[in-house]
């Protein structure tokens, strides 16, 4: 009697045993038709806050919200499951190794390590003019220089691509054209119908091969601008006297680059209201010593942007200051203009080097 009761429990242990494995093998299939982003999911909640806020840092905002709706739905996950996807992951990366490298990465892994304008400058110059998108990033490019590239274009190609910039900056580059080619440009954008995805996707392409990424290897600033910045920062007759040198070797040099200075006999050039906020900013002392030796025509300026009371108070004091070294009178200047700028870049004045082309017209 006793070997049919063990086997009868021996079976019942083997159909345990059975429905037990059925049953993990149901719910192992139940995660097959869980799609990618319902996979994702279930890793982000089992890493949790702990481990998972970094992750959450690095999607931007449409993966952040493709991943809250797949949470929201989820519904109850069951322990097996999240160990296979786990486990599934675990294995996948050690056998892999594979890591994803972009530009939005390589830039947040640059930020914690460099000075936030050093790290600017170095994307700018791998990345081309700043954009998400081509199109985006030719809108950052000086129309001379997209104009210059295109020149060697189709027509067509042009027109394509004119399409898809911002109207004032595709009014710019039409209007460096030659006539004959922009009003060619202007007839096949006008009859453009809607443009194929590979046709663009192929332009794209030759832009971001041919003309952007040589643009990122050249774009440096001009040199006559970096040397303009240097001499602004020079005294009066460390200046002058580099300027009279170089006018003997290179006049033309020299003329960009005078061209290109910004100088305390600029600020005559200020409207009134950017004088009058430049005024109340300095130092009456300071503007003093400055005017000393400054021309008549710099001296009536100021004194005009302010009240007669003022102005006389301020003669009162300069007649009153004696002689002056000229040292002081140039740091003075420089004083000034350097406040200027500094308020230009705050967008409380506007500097100018030529009147004409801020006038008014009526």
């Amino acid at each position: 009697m006793s070997l049919p009761q063990t086997q009868n429990a021996n079976s019942n242990d083997i159909s345990t045993v059975i429905a037990t494995l059925a049953s993990r093998q149901a719910q192992r299939e139940k995660t097959q038709p869980l799609s990618g982003p319902k996979r994702a999911a279930v890793m982000m909640l089992a890493l949790g806050e702990q481990y998972g806020g970094k992750i959450w840092q690095q999607l931007d905002d449409d993966e952040v919200r493709e991943l809250s709706l797949a949470m929201s739905t989820l519904g109850t996950i069951e322990a097996d499951v999240v160990e296979d996807l786990m486990l599934e992951f675990v294995s996948r990366m050690s056998a892999s190794g594979a890591l994803m490298g972009n530009f939005d990465a390589t830039e947040r892994l640059l930020q914690q390590y460099l000075p936030s304008e050093r790290v600017s400058g170095i994307m700018d110059e791998i990345r081309g003019p700043a954009g998400r998108n081509m199109w985006e990033k030719l809108s950052n490019v000086q129309e001379e220089v997209l104009a210059n590239y295109l020149k060697n274009e189709y027509p067509q190609t042009i027109a394509v691509v004119l399409s898809k910039l911002k109207p004032e900056h595709a009014a710019r580059v039409l209007a460096i054209l030659p006539e004959d080619m922009a009003l060619d440009v202007i007839g096949r954008m006008l009859r453009m119908e809607a443009v194929q995805k590979e046709v663009i996707e192929r332009v794209e392409q030759t832009l971001r091969t041919e003309f952007m990424s040589n643009l990122s290897q050249t774009r440096r600033r001009d040199a006559h601008e970096v040397m303009a910045e240097i001499f602004n920062n020079f005294d009066r007759q460390t200046e002058t006297r580099f300027i009279t040198s170089l006018e003997e070797e290179n006049r033309e040099a020299a003329e960009r680059i005078k061209a290109l200075m910004f100088t305390f006999d600029d600020l005559i050039k200020l409207d009134s209201a950017s004088a009058q906020t430049l005024l109340r900013n300095v130092d009456k002392d300071k503007l003093g010593v400055a005017l000393k030796s400054a021309n008549e025509e710099v001296r009536n300026f100021f004194f005009g942007n302010m009240s007669s009371r003022a102005a006389k108070m301020l003669q009162d004091d300069m007649a009153a200051m004696g002689p002056v070294r000229l040292r002081d009178v140039d740091e003075a200047q420089a004083l000034l203009v350097n406040l200027a700028k500094d308020l230009a870049a705050k967008g409380e004045i506007m500097l100018s080097k030529n009147r004409a082309d801020d006038e008014l017209v009526y």
